[in-house]
Protein backbone atom coordinates (compact mmCIF):
# COMPACT_ATOMS: atom_id res chain seq x y z
CA UNK A 1 0.00 0.00 0.00
CA UNK A 2 2.48 2.43 0.72
CA UNK A 3 4.69 1.35 -2.65
CA UNK A 4 1.14 2.48 -4.39
CA UNK A 5 1.06 6.02 -2.18
CA UNK A 6 4.28 6.67 -3.13
CA UNK A 7 3.91 6.21 -7.02
CA UNK A 8 0.65 8.22 -6.55
CA UNK A 9 2.16 11.09 -5.11
CA UNK A 10 5.16 10.85 -7.39
CA UNK A 11 2.60 10.41 -11.15
CA UNK A 12 0.75 13.36 -9.44
CA UNK A 13 4.01 15.60 -8.61
CA UNK A 14 5.45 14.94 -12.33
CA UNK A 15 2.00 16.14 -13.96
CA UNK A 16 1.95 19.20 -12.14
CA UNK A 17 5.44 20.05 -12.45
CA UNK A 18 4.67 19.14 -16.36
CA UNK A 19 1.81 21.42 -16.47
CA UNK A 20 3.23 24.45 -14.87
CA UNK A 21 6.05 24.00 -16.99
CA UNK A 22 3.89 24.42 -20.39
CA UNK A 23 5.02 20.55 -20.98
CA UNK A 24 2.91 17.73 -23.31
CA UNK A 25 2.95 14.31 -21.07
CA UNK A 26 1.35 11.45 -22.71
CA UNK A 27 1.13 7.93 -20.97
CA UNK A 28 -0.15 4.54 -24.11
CA UNK A 29 -0.99 1.04 -23.38
CA UNK A 30 -0.03 -1.35 -26.04
CA UNK A 31 -1.67 -4.16 -26.76
CA UNK A 32 -1.03 -5.56 -29.62
CA UNK A 33 -3.11 -5.69 -33.12
CA UNK A 34 -6.79 -7.48 -32.47
CA UNK A 35 -7.62 -11.01 -33.70
CA UNK A 36 -8.83 -11.66 -36.93
CA UNK A 37 -12.49 -10.09 -37.77
CA UNK A 38 -14.99 -12.72 -36.65
CA UNK A 39 -16.62 -14.38 -40.05
CA UNK A 40 -20.43 -13.27 -40.60
CA UNK A 41 -22.16 -15.96 -43.12
CA UNK A 42 -25.86 -14.04 -43.26
CA UNK A 43 -26.09 -10.71 -43.35
CA UNK A 44 -29.24 -9.30 -42.38
CA UNK A 45 -30.93 -7.50 -45.56
CA UNK A 46 -31.03 -3.29 -44.99
CA UNK A 47 -34.26 -2.36 -42.92
CA UNK A 48 -34.21 0.84 -45.63
CA UNK A 49 -32.83 2.89 -48.24
CA UNK A 50 -31.42 5.42 -45.69
CA UNK A 51 -29.30 2.22 -43.06
CA UNK A 52 -25.96 1.87 -43.98
CA UNK A 53 -24.17 -1.44 -42.30
CA UNK A 54 -21.77 -1.28 -39.75
CA UNK A 55 -19.87 -4.14 -40.00
CA UNK A 56 -18.47 -5.78 -36.37
CA UNK A 57 -15.23 -5.14 -35.02
CA UNK A 58 -12.27 -5.22 -32.32
CA UNK A 59 -11.85 -2.56 -30.37
CA UNK A 60 -9.40 -2.03 -27.04
CA UNK A 61 -10.93 -1.70 -23.81
CA UNK A 62 -8.46 -1.89 -20.97
CA UNK A 63 -5.49 -4.14 -21.57
CA UNK A 64 -7.82 -6.57 -23.88
CA UNK A 65 -10.07 -5.94 -27.01
CA UNK A 66 -13.84 -6.34 -27.15
CA UNK A 67 -15.73 -7.44 -30.10
CA UNK A 68 -19.30 -5.19 -31.23
CA UNK A 69 -21.43 -6.85 -33.44
CA UNK A 70 -22.03 -5.38 -37.00
CA UNK A 71 -25.42 -3.45 -37.59
CA UNK A 72 -27.46 -1.36 -39.19
CA UNK A 73 -27.31 2.35 -38.64
CA UNK A 74 -28.69 5.90 -40.15
CA UNK A 75 -25.60 7.83 -40.57
CA UNK A 76 -25.56 10.99 -38.09
CA UNK A 77 -25.79 13.04 -41.35
CA UNK A 78 -26.77 12.43 -44.73
CA UNK A 79 -23.49 12.80 -46.40
CA UNK A 80 -21.62 10.90 -43.93
CA UNK A 81 -20.09 8.11 -44.23
CA UNK A 82 -18.67 5.44 -42.16
CA UNK A 83 -14.70 5.32 -41.89
CA UNK A 84 -14.05 1.24 -39.79
CA UNK A 85 -11.43 1.17 -37.37
CA UNK A 86 -8.24 -0.27 -37.94
CA UNK A 87 -4.52 -1.30 -36.20
CA UNK A 88 -2.05 -0.23 -38.34
CA UNK A 89 0.71 -2.96 -37.07
CA UNK A 90 1.33 -0.67 -33.93
CA UNK A 91 -1.38 1.36 -33.48
CA UNK A 92 -5.26 0.98 -33.18
CA UNK A 93 -7.48 3.86 -34.90
CA UNK A 94 -11.13 4.01 -33.66
CA UNK A 95 -13.88 4.02 -36.23
CA UNK A 96 -15.76 7.53 -36.87
CA UNK A 97 -18.13 9.16 -38.98
CA UNK A 98 -16.72 11.55 -41.33
CA UNK A 99 -18.36 13.73 -43.91
CA UNK A 100 -19.03 17.66 -45.49
CA UNK A 101 -19.58 18.37 -41.70
CA UNK A 102 -16.54 16.93 -40.17
CA UNK A 103 -15.48 14.02 -38.66
CA UNK A 104 -17.76 12.83 -35.55
CA UNK A 105 -16.43 10.38 -33.07
CA UNK A 106 -18.20 6.99 -32.47
CA UNK A 107 -18.73 5.95 -28.88
CA UNK A 108 -19.35 2.90 -28.04
CA UNK A 109 -20.68 3.59 -24.03
CA UNK A 110 -23.78 5.04 -26.57
CA UNK A 111 -23.64 4.37 -29.84
CA UNK A 112 -27.04 2.32 -29.44
CA UNK A 113 -29.33 5.56 -30.58
CA UNK A 114 -32.30 3.95 -30.51
CA UNK A 115 -33.96 6.47 -32.79
CA UNK A 116 -30.79 5.65 -35.86
CA UNK A 117 -30.27 2.04 -35.49
CA UNK A 118 -31.88 -1.07 -36.05
CA UNK A 119 -31.19 -4.11 -34.25
CA UNK A 120 -32.94 -7.35 -34.98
Amino acid sequence: MKTYIRTALLSAMLLAGGAAFGAQFNIGIRIGAPPPPRVVRVVPRSPGADYVRVDGYWYPVGNKYKWHDGYWTRPPYASSRWVAPRHDGTQYYQGYWDGDKGQQAHDHGSDHNRGRDFRQ
